[in-house]
C-alpha cells in the first residue's frame, strides 16, 4: 500500500480510503446488509494497508457507522483513522449536533472521530451550518478530543467551493473528482485550491458510481490499442493518484475481489506517475465516454424519494447503461424491475422536488421525458 500526505495535517495516509457505503452494492442503504460479510471486506482492507475509512450517519439505513464499529473491535481501530459525517438535515441547534456526534461515537465504539466532515454541503447548506452554530461546534469538539479535524464534504459549483473553503479555517476536503468530471462541482480548479492551502483532499465518486469500471466499446478500444495494458478501474484510480494533491482516494468495496484488486492497484500508483501519453489516452477515453453518456447521474440518490413514485436513479442508470453499452433496455434488471413496480417515467408530474436536490443540478424531469420516450 502507498502513503500519501495529508498536507498541513502532517500525516500520512493510505492512497486507498475504503468507502462503506455499498456494503449491499448498492448505491445507498436500501436492502439489508451482511454484517459479518461486510465485516470481512473492511478488516481484510485494514490488514493490506488501508488507514483510512469512510462513513456516514445515512449510509445503509443509518447501520454503516455500526457496522463498522464492529469491524473494528479486537484491536482494529487503533490501526486507522475514521471518517464520518453531520447531515444538515439531521441537526437544527447545538443539542442535537451534539446528541448526533454522541451518537456517532456510540455506533462506531470509539471516543473520538478523526475526520469529521459537514456532509455533502453547498452554499445553501454551509450558510445553514453556520446558522446553527456548527463552525464553533466543530471546533469546541476539537478542543474536548472528540473530534480531530474539521472538514466538509462537497457538492455543488466551483464558485461556491471556492466561497466555503476560503470562509474557515479547514482541516480536510472531500469532493467528487474522476477524469470525467475535471470542469464539473470543485473539479480540478478546486483542487488546486485546497491543494495551494495545503488542505488535504479525499476523493468520492472515483468512479462515477462504477460507470467507469466498464468500457464501452469505444473506449475499450483505446485501451486495447495502448501499450501498456491495465484495467478501466486501474487507469481511473491512477489518474487521480498522478495528482499529488490528493490525499485519498475512496473506493466503496462490496466484494472481496475488489478489495484485493484495489489493493493490488494502490501499491503500485505515485503522484506524478503517468506519462505524457498515458495522460493523452485519458483525454482521449474522456472523449469518447462523453460522445455516449447520456446524462451525468451517479446514482447518489439524493433526488429521491420521489413523490410520485418514480425511481429516478434506475431511470438513469439504465438510459446511461443502453447508451455507453449498446444493450437492450430489458435487458438490464434494474429496468425491468423499476417497470414491474410501476416506478417508470411517466408517472412524473415535473414538481421538481427532485431538482432541488440534485448535487450534479440535472436537468432531471427532461431527462426523464427523454429516457422513457428512447427506451420504452
Amino acid at each position: 500500500m502507498k502513503y500519501r500526505s495529508f498536507g498541513k495535517l502532517g500525516i500520512q495516509g493510505s492512497a486507498f480510503g475504503l468507502g462503506c457505503m455499498r456494503f449491499n452494492g448498492e448505491a445507498s442503504g436500501d436492502s439489508t446488509v451482511d454484517e459479518e460479510k461486510a465485516i470481512r471486506l473492511i478488516r481484510r482492507a485494514i490488514d493490506g494497508g488501508v488507514t483510512y475509512l469512510d462513513t456516514a450517519f445515512v449510509y445503509l439505513n443509518q447501520t454503516s457507522e455500526t457496522v463498522l464499529g464492529k469491524a473494528l473491535r479486537d484491536g482494529y481501530r487503533e490501526k486507522v483513522t475514521i471518517a464520518t459525517k453531520m447531515p444538515a438535515g439531521h441537526v437544527h441547534n447545538r443539542q442535537e449536533m451534539q446528541d448526533l456526534l454522541d451518537l456517532e461515537l456510540k455506533k462506531l465504539q470509539t471516543d473520538h472521530i478523526d475526520f469529521y466532515l459537514m456532509h455533502g454541503i453547498n452554499k445553501e447548506k454551509w450558510e445553514y451550518f453556520k446558522s446553527i452554530g456548527a463552525p464553533e461546534f466543530f471546533d469546541d469538539m476539537k478542543k474536548a478530543g472528540k473530534i480531530r479535524y474539521k472538514c466538509f464534504s462537497f457538492h455543488g459549483p466551483y464558485d461556491e467551493f471556492e466561497y466555503i473553503l476560503n470562509d474557515q479555517d479547514w482541516d480536510m476536503v472531500q469532493i467528487q473528482y474522476n477524469f470525467m468530471d475535471t470542469d464539473n462541482q470543485a473539479g480540478t480548479r478546486g483542487l488546486k485550491l485546497a491543494g495551494s492551502k495545503g488542505i488535504p483532499v479525499v476523493i468520492m465518486e472515483g468512479l462515477l458510481g462504477g460507470r467507469l469500471a466498464k468500457a464501452p466499446d469505444n473506449v475499450q478500444a483505446l485501451y486495447d490499442a495502448f501499450p501498456v495494458k491495465r484495467s478501466c478501474v486501474e487507469w481511473a484510480f491512477r489518474w487521480l493518484c498522478n495528482h499529488p494533491e490528493i490525499a485519498t482516494v475512496l473506493s466503496g468495496c462490496n466484494e472481496m475481489e475488489q478489495v484485493e484488486d484495489n489493493l493490488r492497484i494502490f501499491d503500485t500508483v505515485e503522484p506524478n506517475i503517468m506519462s505524457a501519453d498515458e495522460l493523452k489516452l485519458m483525454e482521449d477515453v474522456r472523449k469518447a465516454y462523453d460522445s455516449r453518456t447520456k446524462i451525468g447521474c451517479t446514482g447518489c440518490r439524493y433526488c429521491m424519494p420521489c413523490p410520485n413514485g418514480v425511481d429516478i436513479p434506475t431511470v438513469f442508470s439504465a438510459w446511461n447503461k443502453v447508451s455507453l453499452y449498446s444493450i437492450d433496455p430489458n435487458d438490464d434488471w434494474g429496468y425491468r424491475s423499476m417497470k414491474e413496480k410501476g416506478e417508470t417515467p411517466d408517472h412524473c408530474i415535473g414538481c421538481g422536488a427532485c431538482e432541488s436536490q440534485c448535487p450534479q443540478h440535472l436537468n432531471i424531469i427532461e431527462g426523464l421525458q427523454k429516457a422513457w420516450a428512447e427506451m420504452n
